[in-house]
């Protein structure tokens, strides 16, 4: 066991939004990840807790990150640590229900940067039963470790030291998606590209549980380097190969997963993309007509067709902040039965127990598909349709960007628009939408526009891009 330092004057900017996160050897390194630990450790005693689960994703950064984590919770003091090892994020969310000590989960960490490049990694963080930390728990966290790490340093560790227990939640997890998916008689040929990330040590053997599923495995081995393609299957640009599989095969389906296992891509039989908003639809078509609460949450980034069909269907849209963390939290707060955000998390609260898994969500559209003879392209016939963007990153700082997003927003005051601003400011217009928000993931703002024709949608995206511009 290497020997590790506790690191003073931790960079504040890796304290994001909806997780610790930065670039491996610059901004976070194992004697971060053993302050981080240590702090954690003292920080989850002080809420009585006794217990934490801890996961990793495949980035070749995460094992010594584990290692060095988990030694210094365990020199917090008495805690047992349930150390998951190699695990996609959505089994980690698992685990803290499945070893919860009777509480609604296990506080815990996940080590992972999600769908974040190579270089980063990062930390899932949960210091109570609330789920993942957000805004203002990271930040509360964050100021704990400024303020007690010169303590530390001049403190020996504690008498009693935790310790640790391995399990294994493959079989449990496998478990419960066999449990929850129930196809048709319809056989569907599926391509699955895990673009070398986290759900490659898990996919073959979640499908390959359902002899009507004709798996065509894609980028299926774990390597770290991701050498095929970036693992975001939200930008339609890391989905060419799968297109081209789907293509080739005459497959019926394709789905593109993240780098730690928790977001979907949707390709359908034509090889164009399904964004999730859109995925989100065919949910609902599926399921509003079974359900009482006829509410249904999506985030801001969302198309007005998506409320559109909501309505259609008799149902209620609720639209809320985007981040996982948020997102998450809502869902379970008030109890939908579905919700989705348009990055690929998607939420199934029904026989599912509120889990974000891209290939959960790639089963149960094969489910649906399995009990008809339609297309996955013909489930959208009807749909209202409107010319919208991508979501466009534009290149900031962390010290600017939220300054950048309020003048957006008194731009759209000044002008009198009508603006929801539970996430940075959306404008609406009768003729579209204008989004502009700041990242929680990076030093990025985002931006998406939507109009009733292209002609409508140029004109409210150079609108805002123009002001954008004036402040950067």
């Amino acid at each position: 066991m290497r020997e590790y330092n506790l690191v003073q004057n931790i960079n504040p900017n890796i304290f994001r939004g909806y997780d610790i996160r930065g670039i491996f050897g610059t901004d976070l390194n194992e004697d971060i990840a053993y302050t981080i630990g240590i702090a954690y450790g003292k920080y989850i005693q002080k809420n009585g807790y006794k217990k934490c689960v801890i996961g990793h994703d495949n980035r070749e950064s995460s094992e010594p990150l584990n290692l060095a984590l988990i030694e210094g919770i365990i020199l917090s003091g008495e805690i047992e640590v349930i150390d998951l090892g190699l695990v996609t994020t959505p089994m980690y969310y698992y685990a803290q229900m499945y070893y919860n000590d009777g509480k609604n989960i296990m506080p815990g960490i996940m080590i992972t940067a999600s769908h974040n490049p190579k270089e980063y990694n990062g930390f899932k963080i949960s210091f109570n039963d609330f789920g993942n930390a957000c805004g203002k728990m990271i930040q509360d966290f964050r100021e704990f470790v400024e303020k007690n790490t010169e303590s530390m340093l001049n403190s020996r560790p504690s008498k009693k030291l935790g310790s640790v227990i391995y399990k294994d939640i493959e079989s449990e997890y496998l478990k419960l998606v066999k449990n929850t998916i129930n196809l048709g008689d319809r056989k569907i040929k599926a391509v699955v590209d895990t673009a070398n990330g986290t759900a490659s040590i898990i996919a073959k053997r979640m499908y390959e549980m359902f002899s009507n599923i004709e798996l065509i495995p894609l980028y299926m081995e774990s390597d770290s380097r991701f050498p095929n393609h970036h693992p975001d299957p939200s930008v339609e640009a890391n989905n060419k190969d799968l297109k081209k599989a789907v293509i080739e095969n005459k497959a019926d389906i394709g789905i593109g997963i993240d780098g730690d296992g928790d977001r979907i891509g949707l390709i359908d039989e034509t090889g164009s993309m399904i964004y999730i908003d859109f995925m989100a639809i065919i949910v609902w078509r599926d399921i509003m007509p079974k359900i009482s609460d006829k509410r249904a949450l999506f985030d801001v980034k969302c198309s007005k067709s998506l409320a559109d069909e909501i309505i259609k269907l008799g149902g209620k849209p609720v639209c809320y902040r985007t981040g996982n963390s948020y997102m998450k939290a809502k869902m379970r707060e008030d109890k939908f039965v579905f919700g989705s955000e348009l990055s690929g998390h998607v939420w199934f609260n029904d026989s599912w127990p509120n889990i974000d898994d891209g290939l959960y969500a790639g089963l149960r559209i094969i489910e649906i598909l399995s009990k008809t003879d339609k297309s996955l392209s013909s489930l959208l016939d009807g749909v209202n349709r409107y010319f919208s963007t991508p979501e466009l990153i534009i290149k900031s700082s962390d010290d600017k960007k939220f300054e950048i997003v309020n003048k957006i927003k008194e731009y759209a005051l000044e002008k009198g628009y009508s603006i929801n601003d539970i996430d940075g400011v959306r404008a609406e217009f009768e003729n579209g939408w204008a989004l502009v928000r700041a990242s929680n993931t990076g030093p990025n703002i985002t931006a998406r526009f939507e109009g009733t024709t292209e002609e409508e949608l140029q004109k409210i995206k150079d609108e805002f891009m123009g002001v954008l511009e004036k402040e950067l």
